[in-house]
């Protein structure tokens, strides 16, 4: 067991990326002791990460922890890029505080990309969870990797794409999913063994490019791709104008009658470039409670 210990570079709010992964029941974490355990997959191996927080928002400080030295290094970087210690939020902070949204990010400071902890998980996540209300999202995907997946010491780890390419679409069924849902599981995770869908590679392209290739595929839409990007890859500049969340949150921010038009956000949001995605994050937080 290694234990070592991190500071973000700006104020980081680790009590919000907690309370966002509690969504998901597969998360194994613990709020009031400020810990999460990631899963890591290195190829064929599973690895448990503990990420404990011990700072505050303007002082944020991390233990990350372990057991395997031979990876710690591989580890470490992994854990680094997932919770985008890097990233200046600060900056980010202070661009908003020239916009209409000022208010918002003065209530919410430190607000991080919360990220999945890998990019094929996400996309399966993000492909089950279109078009349905959040609690039966969750239900789809927790028995989806509780059937198909792998739980280490009490973690769950998605299954990888070679097993659900090997899953027939009845089995799907009988978890409560569409026809059409198993089939875009199944075919888009096809893709993905056979190589077809190199999603490591993708995720080093520009944003119109990760778009351009994803709508190709059968079951993945505009609003499925951004979601991708933004949780799956982290970037910073998305703005999902499609999903209902961000319309109610615009709604009840500016204080209309009704959800605002796309025009009306495509207007607002040209301000917000280029941290459009910290600006989603931000509007989901002012209605998550």
């Amino acid at each position: 067991m290694w234990k070592e210990k991190f500071k973000a570079n700006t104020f980081y709010d680790f009590d919000y990326t907690l309370l966002r992964w509690a969504f998901d029941p597969l998360t194994r974490l613990d709020r009031a002791e400020r810990w999460v355990d990631v899963p890591v997959r290195l190829e064929d191996d599973l690895h448990i990460v503990r990420v404990q927080g011990i700072g505050t928002i303007a002082d944020p400080h991390f233990e990350v922890s372990s057991d395997s030295d031979e990876h710690k290094g591989t580890l470490l970087t992994y854990i680094t890029d997932l919770f985008h210690w890097e990233v200046d939020i600060e900056q980010v902070h202070k661009h908003f505080l020239e916009t209409n949204l000022a208010p918002l990010f003065q209530a919410y400071p430190g607000t991080p990309i919360v990220k999945d902890f890998h990019l094929y998980d996400c996309l399966m996540k993000v492909i089950i969870h279109q078009q349905l209300n959040m609690k039966f999202a969750y239900t789809l995907s927790t028995r989806f990797v509780e059937t198909l997946g792998t739980n280490k010491e009490g973690v769950w780890f998605y299954p990888s794409p070679e097993t659900v390419a090997a899953t027939s679409y009845e089995t799907l069924r009988e978890l409560q999913f569409s026809q059409r849902k198993a089939e875009y599981v199944v075919d888009t995770s096809r893709l993905v063994a056979e190589g077809k869908l190199d999603l490591a590679a993708l995720a080093e392209a520009p944003d119109e490019k990760i778009m351009k290739e994803l709508i190709k595929i059968r079951g993945i839409g505009p609003w499925t791709a951004e979601n991708w990007m933004m949780f799956g890859v982290g970037r910073p500049n998305l703005f999902p104008k499609a999903d209902i969340g961000i319309q109610n949150a615009l709604k009840q921010y500016f204080e209309m009658d009704k959800k605002p038009t796309y025009e009306q956000m495509e207007s607002w949001s040209k301000a917000w470039a280029p941290y459009l995605s910290y600006a989603s994050l931000t509007l989901w937080r002012s209605i998550e409670g």
